[in-house]
């Protein structure tokens, strides 16, 4: 990695490490020449996967239903096997709802600073994938983010119904939450709330409550591994 390259891995990640995270007014945003904002929400929006470290009683929370979508063996499951893959499907244009609007803040630059932190080890994805009339495996669905210590800050998810992939933004944050589980991190940061995640337990804390759990957190040390053999 070049030395450039390895000043965008760093200030990234120190940002992140101080609970700030970018991002971009639209898709062109790189290309108009408008700048990155820097946001550190206040409340902050996070699954408690170890709710006590938060302050909290209740932890995640994964409905029935999605369960059962998971153990149907509807969708096959990976980890970074094709993180700029679902980067890219994150950033596409989706249709506007209640909760969030059709315009992407992932551009160029977001693209890019991801793609390195990833191939510094940082940052990672879990795809969900549907086999096609020819029997080959095509990405449906995912969910990226970046491991910051102990807490995981999950960026954004897609899906592709049109593909077979209704549920698979779900599907693959539903092992995102059993994986970081596993390997031992305290929270999932979703940074704000919708619709989408509040049937997982999401929940609103003060600033300064996820600001003193990163503190506490962002220098352990968690090996990402590949998910278990179904």
């Amino acid at each position: 990695m070049e030395s450039a390259e390895r000043e965008v891995v760093e200030s990234v990640l120190g940002a992140y490490r101080d609970g700030v995270f970018p991002m971009a007014e639209s898709a062109d945003a790189a290309a108009v020449g408008s700048p990155i904002g820097w946001y550190r929400p206040d409340p902050r929006a996070v699954l408690p996967i170890k709710p006590g470290a938060l302050e909290l009683t209740e932890g995640v929370h994964i409905p029935r239903r999605l369960m059962r979508t998971v153990r149907s063996g509807r969708f096959k499951v990976t980890t970074d096997v094709a993180f700029e893959a679902v980067v890219r499907g994150c950033a596409l244009p989706r249709k506007d709802t209640e909760s969030s609007s059709g315009e992407t803040w992932i551009d160029d630059r977001i693209y890019g600073a991801f793609c390195l932190l990833h191939e510094a080890g940082h940052a990672h994805s879990i795809e969900t994938w549907r086999e096609n009339d020819e029997g080959e495996l095509v990405l449906v669905g995912g969910v990226y983010g970046l491991a910051v210590g102990g807490v995981f800050c999950g960026e954004s998810m897609f899906s592709l119904p049109e593909l077979g992939g209704r549920d698979a933004s779900k599907v693959a944050l539903v092992h995102l939450i059993q994986h970081c589980t596993r390997l031992g991190f305290s929270a999932i940061d979703t940074q704000f709330t919708n619709p989408h995640i509040e049937q997982f337990g999401v929940v609103e804390v003060p600033l300064e409550r996820y600001l003193d759990l990163l503190e506490r957190v962002r220098d352990e040390v968690i090996t990402w591994t590949p998910l278990p053999a179904e």
